[in-house]
């Protein structure tokens, strides 16, 4: 197993145990919990890796067909209706033909059970979402707020040099892609960091030292209230 690091620049002994197991951030729940430990989970971490190719393929073709070929979104509209109607056209006198019942679009498609599951799953996940946000914007923890702050700034800022859907579909490869690598070679990422955070720590705490702490300061005078 890995060594576990943490700063010793700040009264910590690197020989103590890691008080947050070792895991990046400090985690304790697996990352397939972090995502819910359901279908999604499955499918971000490849647990499921015909439904997860199926759904890589899918995003792909849209970003190809909108980016690379250019298509306007209502002409692309017009030419999926336009074949999913010759489909079921043939679909349904063929059946006719072979004494076959017609296919039922909205059952096969939305089903009640998969739309009401679905839609729970959306409520129970906005829900814990706006808590989140909520509970950040009220400033309890001030770390967190400035690096939400900074993190929304530099995402602000980056997406100036994309379109929507590039932005879109990066963020998604990300999403689809790096959990499972890290889920894949979680040791060595988490060594790696705790070796980065360390020595950042090291190098903060040497700054702090040899020059914040030799900035010549004036004595602090004690306003008078009247």
């Amino acid at each position: 197993m890995p060594p576990r690091f943490i700063s010793a620049g700040y009264g910590y002994d690197e020989r103590q145990p890691a008080a947050n197991n070792g895991k990046l951030f400090g985690r304790r729940r697996t990352i397939h919990q972090l995502f819910g430990g359901g279908k999604v989970a499955d499918v971000v971490l490849w647990r499921n890796k015909h439904l997860s190719g199926v759904i890589l393929a899918g995003v792909t073709v849209t970003w190809f067909l909108f980016e690379v070929v250019e298509y306007h979104f209502l002409t692309l509209l017009c030419q999926f209706l336009i074949a999913a109607m010759l489909l079921i056209f043939i679909w349904s006198n063929g059946a006719a033909l072979l004494d076959r019942n017609p296919p039922k679009i909205p059952e096969i498609i939305l089903s009640e059970r998969t739309f009401r599951e679905f839609a729970i799953y959306l409520h129970a996940r906005l829900s814990r979402f706006l808590v989140i946000f909520q509970n950040v914007a009220m400033g309890r923890d001030l770390r967190l707020f400035l690096l939400v702050i900074a993190s929304l700034w530099i995402i602000s800022v980056v997406g100036s040099f994309f379109s929507s859907l590039n932005l879109l579909y990066l963020g998604y490869l990300c999403i689809q892609i790096l959990p499972a690598l890290y889920e894949r070679y979680e040791r060595e990422v988490d060594h790696l960091a705790f070796m980065g955070s360390r020595d950042l720590k090291r190098l903060f705490h040497r700054f702090d030292t040899n020059v914040l702490n030799k900035i010549p300061r004036g004595p602090i005078k004690e306003k008078k209230y009247r």
